[in-house]
C-alpha cells in the first residue's frame, strides 16, 4: 500500500469530495476512486459507504483516516525536513584552495557567483595542499583548488587554468629590461628555489634541464611568499607563476619577464569527491570559475597568492617553517 494512496484516502475523507481530492493531489477523479477502492479490497473492509446519497465513512473508515492522518502527515513533515536540509546543504559551498591562489582572482569570481545566486554563498578556506586532499576526501568541503592536480583513488579533476611560469627579478637587475628571457641565461645566475620534494620544484628542475641548464640553487624555500621575498632582498631570481607576482609587479618591486622558452605553466585544477553529488549552486559555481575572468588561461590577476606548500602526493608540512 502506497504512502500516496493514503494520503489520497485521507484528502477526500477531509474534503469530502473525491473531486476536491483529486484536486488535491493533481490526479483524475477516476484515480482517486481507484485508489480508494485498491485500499478497501487490500483491507477486506469498506471505507466509505457509496450506497448513501451523500456518501459517508464507514466507522472503520473513520478508525483508518485517524491512523492514516497521523502516518501522512508524519511522512509529509519528514520529506519536508529532508528537502530542507538538500536546500540548506546547497546554500553552502565549501571550497578549500592551496595558498598560491590568486586572492584576487578567487575574491571577484566568489562576489560574482554571490550575485548571480543571492540564495547561496561561497566559503573559501586555504590549506596546504595535503590538508585540502584531505579536506575533499573526507567531505568537509565541496571543492578543492590545487595546483598539479593528479587523479587520485576516490578524486575526480577538473581542469581549470593554466599559470605561465616567468622569470621573477628584481627591478634594477639586467633581466628586468628583457622583453622575453631564455633558460640557458640562468647557467651562471644564482637561483631561489622550491625545496627539492615540492612537485613544482621536480617541474622547474626537469625544465631547466630538458633546456641544458644545471639550476644553481642557493637559497631553498617552501613556499612561493619566502621566495619572492628572497628575490627582492637581492638573494638571486626565480621561476614563478606568473599570477603569483602581480602585487609585486604593480608596486614596482620585482619585474615578471616573459620566458622565451613557451610551453612552460603551473596547471590548476578543481578537484571534488566521485560519488558524491554536485548539487545545482556547486556545478554554478565551478561554471563561474570556468568560465570567468580568473579561468582564462594565462590571465593575470593582481597577484596577492603565497605559499606553494607542496602541492603533490606525499609531501607534508615541514616543522619549523614559516608558512604565512
Amino acid at each position: 500500500m502506497q504512502i500516496e494512496a493514503l494520503k489520497i484516502y485521507c484528502d477526500v475523507v477531509r474534503c469530502h469530495s473525491f473531486s476536491r481530492g483529486a484536486e488535491e493531489n493533481g490526479v483524475l477523479q477516476s484515480s482517486v476512486s481507484q485508489a480508494v477502492q485498491n485500499i478497501e479490497e487490500t483491507l477486506g473492509i469498506t471505507l466509505i459507504d457509496r450506497s448513501r446519497r451523500p456518501w459517508a465513512v464507514t466507522e472503520e473508515g473513520k478508525v483508518f483516516y485517524d491512523g492514516c492522518r497521523e502516518v501522512v502527515d508524519r511522512y509529509l513533515e519528514v520529506v519536508a525536513a529532508v528537502k530542507n536540509r538538500r536546500a540548506s546543504v546547497d546554500s553552502v559551498i565549501r571550497v578549500a584552495a592551496i595558498y598560491s591562489v590568486n586572492f584576487a582572482d578567487m575574491g571577484r569570481d566568489v562576489d560574482r557567483f554571490n550575485r548571480l545566486h543571492p540564495d547561496a554563498k561561497v566559503e573559501v578556506e586555504y590549506a596546504h595542499p595535503d590538508r585540502v586532499w584531505e579536506r575533499v576526501l573526507s567531505g568537509e568541503v565541496n571543492l578543492g583548488i590545487l595546483s598539479f592536480p593528479d587523479e587520485r583513488k576516490g578524486m575526480s579533476v577538473i581542469p581549470w587554468r593554466e599559470e605561465p611560469m616567468v622569470l621573477a627579478c628584481r627591478r634594477n637587475h639586467r633581466f628586468a629590461r628583457l622583453k622575453s628571457f631564455d633558460v640557458k641565461q640562468l647557467a651562471d645566475e644564482t637561483l631561489v628555489g622550491f625545496d627539492t620534494d615540492l612537485v613544482i620544484w621536480k617541474k622547474i628542475d626537469r625544465f631547466l634541464k630538458d633546456h641544458g641548464v644545471e639550476a644553481n640553487v642557493m637559497l631553498r624555500f617552501d613556499n612561493i611568499e619566502a621566495i619572492k621575498r628572497a628575490v627582492e632582498a637581492g638573494s638571486g631570481v626565480a621561476l614563478l607563476p606568473r599570477p603569483t607576482l602581480e602585487n609585486e609587479v604593480e608596486l614596482g618591486t620585482l619585474a615578471a619577464v616573459p620566458l622565451a622558452n613557451g610551453g612552460f605553466s603551473r596547471p590548476v585544477g578543481i578537484i571534488h569527491r566521485k560519488g558524491r553529488k554536485l548539487y545545482a549552486n556547486t556545478e554554478a559555481f565551478i561554471e563561474v570559475l570556468q568560465n570567468g575572468g580568473s579561468a582564462k588561461p594565462a590571465r593575470n590577476g593582481n597577484g596577492n597568492g603565497a605559499h606553494e606548500n607542496g602541492e603533490m602526493r606525499g609531501v607534508r608540512p615541514r616543522r619549523g617553517k614559516a608558512r604565512r
